[in-house]
């Protein structure tokens, strides 16, 4: 593909996601739904203008990260402690129910072996944090409580999807579940989430000391995100997802963020004001490219509408992700309302 093409691919994707992502917003939708509805018309699911290629998933994943950062640098740690059994409860069982109904719907209703059924079940345990917190920010929801019981559990819930991931593929080339090396995945991104606050926090200093002594006001948005970049690293160094790193990051470098055991790294306000300022265009910027490559990828055209075996799980697969997040909401403690939000979300 010739390099001039990508610059057109990225004007048209820019501008229809701004315009159709705030003509949703318009007739309160959330606009993430526009920008996805704007890649599946100009994939192959449609125009077929646009095809995914390796500088676009580039630029989408690091949309994505640089979301996770963002939402992180904007959240209540203290509200976040508040949540975090009731976060722990919905994320176990939003992930395992789903995958319990799916994978026992798989094996004996539909026939699939037990490999094959053990799988399918474990595609339902994840949820997308990414269209989750963007969905709930554009909505303007991320401060309520539901928000953050549903932050948090995504976040749980992506680790969760990790480990089971990681299991259910030792078992199909193995036929046996090493427990001793799930344990260590654990124990690596365990680690990583309580050792990498400090890290960041210690960078933060050593960026402002540079920017002071070095008397350079571009000095600070290349160096938060070359720090952004390192955590996406580190995450998939230890076995967990990069954005879970990047989200990390922002929330050790959070105006709200406290570690208990570490005061003496309490956040430098004014520092965290000019990493959100440094941030936020470029978040405008690369996020609706995620969105847009998200509905790139799908290829309706693929599919044969008229099969029923497709309806057929299609809906089974439908009813068990709906059922088994929508049970979660119901194991904590909150209005029918608020249960229904976490359940849905």
């Amino acid at each position: 593909m010739e390099l001039h093409s990508i610059f057109l691919y990225l004007a048209i994707i820019l501008f229809l996601a701004r315009i159709i992502g705030d003509t949703f917003g318009r007739f309160g939708l959330p606009p993430v739904l526009g920008e996805i509805l704007v890649g599946v018309i100009l994939g192959k699911s449609a125009l077929g203008i646009i095809e995914p290629n390796e500088v676009l998933r580039l630029l989408a994943e690091i949309g994505v990260i640089l979301l996770l950062f963002h939402i992180g640098l904007e959240a209540d740690i203290n509200q976040l402690k508040k949540v975090g059994l009731s976060a722990f409860v919905v994320a176990f069982v939003g992930a395992f129910t789903p995958m319990l109904l799916g994978t026992l719907a798989s094996y004996y209703l539909l026939g699939f072996s037990l490999t094959t059924s053990l799988f399918l079940g474990g595609t339902l345990t994840a949820t997308s944090i990414g269209i989750t917190v963007r969905v709930l920010d554009d909505l303007g929801k991320m401060k309520e409580r539901f928000a953050q019981i549903v932050l948090g559990a995504a976040v749980l819930d992506d680790i969760f999807g990790v480990i089971v991931l990681a299991g259910l593929y030792e078992f199909s080339k193995e036929g046996v579940v090493h427990f001793d090396a799930l344990t260590m995945l654990v124990l690596y991104i365990t680690t990583f989430f309580i050792l990498s606050p400090i890290l960041a926090q210690i960078l933060a200093r050593v960026i402002k000391i540079l920017s002071q002594k070095l008397k350079t006001e571009d000095f600070i948005p290349p160096t938060v995100i070359a720090i952004v970049f390192l955590f996406a690293f580190l995450a998939h160094e230890v076995g967990s997802p990069e954005i879970l790193g990047a989200f990390t990051a922002g929330l050790a470098l959070s105006r709200r963020f406290a570690l208990p055991f570490a005061m003496f790294l309490k956040t430098d306000e004014s520092m965290a004001h000019k990493i959100e300022h440094t941030i936020t265009p470029l978040v405008w910027v690369l996020t609706p490219i995620f969105f847009v490559y998200v509905g790139l990828q799908l290829n309706l055209k693929a599919i044969d509408f008229t099969s029923q075996k497709f309806w057929m799980l299609s809906l089974l697969i439908l009813l068990i992700a709906v059922v088994g997040k929508v049970v979660s909401g119901f194991f904590v403690r909150g209005s029918m309302k608020e249960k229904l939000l976490i359940g849905f979300s």
